[in-house]
């Protein structure tokens, strides 16, 4: 009998993606019977555990992730046959009855997680072949999966019910009130302290055939990254500037390695202390290696944590392959890019990139007069960026992949340096001004191929050093370039906005894709709570502790939101 309920779970686990975690419980309620034939065996974590990262990647989770954090910002306008609930709030007319207001599927993942951080240590103290350390590895995944849900929901919605007590009877009721903001970041932040330690360094080695799951799961330094990401909204910037360079660190003695193994490699270089992925490999004259390393093949040697979908057959990326573009074949998805980001860039006459700027041609395409989301879609890109004048003259070659496999990535280099480059900004410490410099521009290099042998710097130190108020916008536009439709942007602005005490540097920026209705959407967006997502319905008639943010009060659902 406890063979057979064990491989039922399990098998429930392994089959995730086809449904959610409430389904799950509802076909199998962890109640007292099963109890007494399940969390028994090291397996019996294994699977559940397993089941926190396949929770990620449903459809109902992994287009949350990306839309909340994207959507609202400059990055995304109207693409093809955009369904409504999209499309109303393209235009910022965001209703608690759209379906998109809804955050079950991250409380599902976070269900997940406190249902193995409660019974893991119990498993452990009756499996001899489960051993501590093994059962603290767990944990510590589980743990940082659920922080970076709570993570996502407070820079959504702002106030947000929190409880690490597993639902595991269907008797159970959760009606609580919605925690601040301010305390559901303390708490996520007091339990990765407690658990970072207890991530493993990597799973394997960096020259084994499985190397690329050290970035498809939690590791020590996917905690360091979240935990730097986490203090970075705090407002403590010493605290973050630690855990960057507790990954930068890694990193540079990853790379010490790869030399001493197999000698200098060809496609990654040092700009000042910190490997990266070259542009154009040595010894080539194409450009498009970073990318093709970093989003094409992904997992690179840049990758801190990233979702794996590239060998899946059930759990598809839907953001990519839905939002982005509609199959592998077609570039009209749901949502596309706005003219600004791309056009007349390779003339050389425009304000946010430059026509050497690699990011520029693999994260927006051309078709026709319109442009589209490349990013995680192109699988190769090349081109040339020396002696461009015109479209023409990049010569820009791509192709493919199959966007619903792409991975999605959470943490990469890049976040760690610009990171610390904004913690640097904003303590004000003497030369930290240059030093934020100094790891933009480490950024900006790469994407520019300037390296020790090639052209100069496209940014000037002495442009920007003078204020902080250059400083955070220099930032503020490397970030841009950089994490294009990576799900980051409205983040950063609702960053900025809460750091300002405002919201006029948000409304300037994303404000620019609008052609119409711009000073009705300006007036709309003044208001400091209407950066968050109002509370869906169903949750407000779930819980009626929730208070509805009062942005949202009026309206069409008005009677339902009071």
């Amino acid at each position: 009998m406890k063979k057979t309920i064990n491989n039922i779970i399990i098998a429930l686990g392994a089959s995730f993606g086809l449904t959610s975690c409430s389904d799950f419980l509802d076909i199998l309620p962890l109640n007292d019977v099963v109890l007494e034939n399940y969390w028994t065996e090291k397996s019996d974590v294994t699977s559940n555990v397993n089941g926190c990262y396949e929770a990620l990647e449903i459809n109902e989770c992994i287009n949350r992730l990306g839309l909340w954090g994207e959507i609202r910002s400059e990055n995304m306008r109207l693409g093809t046959n955009v369904p409504n609930e999209v499309n109303e709030i393209l235009k910022e007319n965001i209703l608690p009855s759209n379906p998109y207001c809804s955050w079950a599927a991250i409380y599902d993942v976070i269900n997940r997680c406190n249902t193995v951080c409660h019974y893991a240590p119990g498993v452990q103290a009756i499996d001899p072949n489960y051993t501590e350390d093994e059962m603290k590895s767990d944990m510590a995944q589980a743990s940082a999966i659920r922080a970076l849900c709570y993570f996502y929901l407070i820079r959504t919605f702002r106030d947000v019910p929190y409880s690490k007590e597993p639902s595991i009877d269907d008797a159970q009721r959760y009606i609580i009130p919605a925690s601040s903001f301010e305390t559901v970041l303390d708490t996520c932040i007091a339990d990765l302290e407690k658990v970072k330690d207890d991530a493993v360094r990597r799973y394997y080695a960096d020259d084994s055939n499985n190397a690329y799951r050290n970035s498809s799961r939690i590791t020590r330094q996917a905690i360091y990254a979240l935990l730097a990401d986490m203090y970075l909204w705090k407002g403590d910037y010493d605290k973050c500037i630690h855990y960057c360079d507790l990954v930068l660190d890694f990193k540079r003695n990853q790379y010490d390695e790869m030399v001493i193994r197999n000698g200098a490699p060809t496609d990654i270089a040092l700009f000042g202390d910190i490997p990266m992925i070259l542009d154009k490999p040595v010894g080539t004259t194409q450009c498009g290696n970073s990318y093709n390393s970093i989003f094409g093949s992904g997992n690179s040697f840049e990758s801190i944590f990233e979702i794996y979908f590239r060998t899946n057959t059930t759990r598809l990326n839907t953001w990519v392959g839905r939002f982005y573009v509609d199959g592998a074949n077609s570039n009209n998805g749901y949502l596309s890019a706005p003219d600004f980001l791309r056009k007349d860039v390779a003339v050389g006459n425009h304000t946010i990139f430059k026509k050497t700027d690699c990011r520029a041609y693999s994260s927006v395409g051309v078709d026709g007069s319109r442009y589209f989301i490349s990013k995680y879609v192109y699988q190769n890109v090349s081109f040339k960026n020396q002696n461009i004048t015109s479209e023409k003259d990049l010569g820009l070659m791509t192709s493919k992949g199959t966007p619903t496999v792409s991975n999605w990535i959470f943490y990469r280099l890049s976040d760690v340096i610009l990171m610390k480059a904004e913690a640097e900004i904003e303590r004000g410490a003497e030369d930290g001004y240059k030093k934020a410099f100094a790891l933009i521009n480490t950024v900006n290099k790469r994407a520019n191929d300037v390296t020790n042998t090639s052209r100069s710097d496209t940014l000037k130190m002495e442009d920007y050093v003078s204020s902080k108020e250059s400083m955070e916008e220099l930032l503020l536009a490397e970030r841009h370039r950089e994490f294009l439709y990576e799900g980051k942007r409205w983040f950063d602005l609702v960053r900025f906005a809460r750091r300002d005490g405002n919201n006029d540097r948000l409304i300037t920026l994303a404000t620019r894709k609008y052609i119409e209705n711009v000073n009705a959407i300006k007036i709309k967006l003044a208001n400091p709570n209407i950066i968050y997502f109002p509370y869906s319905k169903s949750e407000l008639k779930a819980n009626p502790l929730l208070k509805q943010n009062p942005a949202y009060m009026a309206g069409e659902d008005s009677e339902l939101t009071k």
